[in-house]
Parts: C-alpha cells; structure tokens; sequence
C-alpha cells in the first residue's frame, strides 16, 4: 500500500510538472580554433552546428562541453556571400514592379520583453517583443509592403513554443507571402553584444537564426545570407551574425523563413526599436531588390534568392547592338559615297547592305 502510495505521488508530480522554460536555457560560448571567444549562443549547442560571424567567416561546431558551457570551433574559411553590387545603382534605376509584396510576421515566444523598457525580461501577456514585431512592421508598410502581422500568444516560454506557434505559421502562409519571419529577442548577459550606433543613431543589432534540421535549410540559409550583403552594404554592423542550429524553428514550411533576434533582454528596448526601420530597409531590399528587376524581384515566389543582374545591365546590351549596327551601316554609306565619288553611291550601299544582312533587307541590286 505504501509503495502505492509513493507511486501515487510519484506520477501526480510528473502531471503537474512546470514545463521546462527555454528562458532557463544556457548560454554557452563558442570558441575559435584558437582558444579566443567569438560568440555567445542561448540555448543548446551540439557538434555540426554552424556559424557565420560579422566579418563573414564560417566556423564549424566541432566539440561542445555542456560542464564549461563552450563550444569548440573549426574555421572552414569565408563565408561565400552573395553578389549585392547591384545596390549600387538603386538610387538612380526605378524600383522594381514585382507585383504584390506581402511579408508575414509572428513571435513564436510571446513573453520576451526588454528589462530596460519593458520593467521586466518575460511577461505573461503580451511581451514587448510585439511592439517591436509592430514597429517592424509599421516601417515595412511605409515602403509599400503588405504585411501580416499576428499578435497571437504562444504562452507558456518551453519546448511546445514553437509546436503551438506553428498552426500560427501555417495560417500565415495561406496568404502566400514572399518572406515570413519569427520575431524574438535573445537571452544572452552581455548588452555589449547588440550594442552598435549607426549614422550617430544607439541601435541594436540583429542576430539571424537558421534551423539546419528541416528541408529548406539551404534555401533558408541563402535568403539570410542575402539579407546580410545586403545589411553589410547600407547599414554595416547592423546585421550581427548567422547560427544555424538544431531544429527546424518551423522553417521547414517556406524557403523564405528567417528568425530574428532584436537584440537581448539587457539592451535598452529603444536601441531595439531604432533597429526597426534600417531592418525594414535591409528586408525589403533582400526581397524586392529596389532596382528593376535586381535581386529577389524576379522569382519573390519561389525560394531563390540569389542576386541577378539588374534588368537595365541586359537592356544595355541590347542598346549595344543597336548602335553597332547603326554605325555599320552609316559606315556603309560613307565608304560608298567616297568609293564613287558620289555617282552610283546608292546602288553601291544597298548592295553591300543586302549582302552583309544575307539578303535580309531589301533584295540584292542587280549587277
């Protein structure tokens, strides 16, 4: 009776059981080969997982210590980084027409919140971290982007998040946006981390989030790849790195799906939200291009979103032509002209015309 009893109780705890709060997650730090810190991650590194830092170079997980909370590194070199020199001409070339451009956002934990703002790292309504999704999505819409936001709550903060905020990605998706991002703010101490100023202005950085376990992993890491040329390009420091970690953060169910960290819970939520509106900028440049037809305009359905050439470098070489020809066949003229001192001046051009075209304009003179 008695060890029924203990068994009794034994079962009643595991039921009413806390689940465990990724809020409680580690932070581990991640090393280079050579000993020195790169980085800080929250949450469970393991072996194979990947990371592209600020300056663009791709390090490898090779070896994790869960005692020490560190993860040892392999450099496998430079990160290969799209081509984004296409930015250059988006201020003279009109922006591309690309149709209906619709983004979609969501925050999988609804609790983050900013202790410096917010009074507080974690509520149990709605977290801060809606308004800075809000803020995001606000500036989006000021460059002509339809943007579909939901404010639905994943509550409680543990390992179901992201298994409750899926259904609120899939509803999402039935809109067909081009992108769709899950909007958070990391967990790691040090403020430092985020801190950046840009254009004199105190922000915040943007950590980008890839899950490696699911089957648009590539894709996914592509579009944030370009999402980080392009960030380097007009707004350096911005962007703070890549990791790409265990899971799929859902972003199995589009190849456009990026998470993102605004920032941590230590940093001042309105360095976050200053981050917004040159994230907006990145964001819609990554997708749209912002010259005609530039990268992302021509496939925003598709998960392609490796840099084109812009549409006016291949009309230009169509102009190219044009003019050849036109000089070619002013050329013919003169050399006719001078060839008989001005007598039989036209029958010599057209013949030499219909010859140098096959025949194509105009019939052969006769002899």
């Amino acid at each position: 009776m008695k060890n029924k009893l203990l068994l009794l109780l034994l079962l009643m705890g595991l039921v009413f059981m806390p689940a465990a709060n990724a809020e409680d997650q580690e932070v581990y730090t991640l090393l280079s080969p050579d000993g020195s810190r790169l980085t800080s991650f929250m949450g469970e590194c393991e072996a194979g997982d990947e990371y592209i830092s600020g300056d663009n170079r791709h390090y490898r997980v090779t070896e994790v210590d869960s005692q020490k909370l560190t993860a040892k590194t392999e450099l496998l070199g430079s990160a290969e980084m799209p081509d984004v020199t296409w930015l250059e001409m988006s201020d003279t070339l009109p922006v591309s027409a690309v149709g209906s451009k619709k983004i979609a956002l969501y925050c999988t934990h609804s609790d983050e919140s900013y202790r410096e703002g917010d009074g507080t790292q974690s509520s149990e309504g709605t977290g801060g971290i809606y308004d800075i999704a809000g803020s995001f999505a606000s500036k989006l819409e000021a460059l002509g982007v339809t943007v579909e936001f939901s404010k639905e709550t994943h509550h409680p903060h543990d390992a179901g998040a992201y298994r409750r905020s899926r259904q609120t990605a899939v509803q999402l998706l039935k809109a067909q946006p081009n992108a769709i991002f899950d909007i958070h703010r990391d967990g790691i101490p040090d403020p430092e981390e985020y801190t950046v100023t840009i254009g004199g202005e105190k922000m915040s950085k943007v950590r980008l989030l890839v899950g490696k376990s699911n089957q648009n992993k590539d894709a996914n890491l592509s579009f944030a790849k370009q999402i980080k040329a392009v960030g380097d390009k007009i707004y350096p420091n911005l962007i703070k790195d890549i990791y790409m970690g265990k899971g799929t953060y859902n972003q199995d169910l589009a190849p456009r799906s990026v998470l993102l960290e605004f920032g941590t819970h230590t940093i001042s939520k309105e360095r976050v939200l200053n981050a917004t509106s040159p994230m907006s900028e990145v964001v819609y440049k990554a997708l749209f291009g912002g010259v005609t037809g530039s990268a992302g305009a021509s496939d925003v359905s598709g998960g392609s979103t490796n840099a084109e050439k812009p549409a006016a470098e291949s009309s230009g070489g169509s102009g190219a032509i044009i003019w050849i020809i036109v000089a070619l066949v002013v050329g013919l003229g003169v050399f006719a002209f001078l060839s008989t001192g001005g007598k039989g001046g036209g029958n010599k051009w057209k013949r030499s015309f219909s010859e140098m075209s096959g025949g194509l304009f105009g019939k052969k003179p006769k002899e």
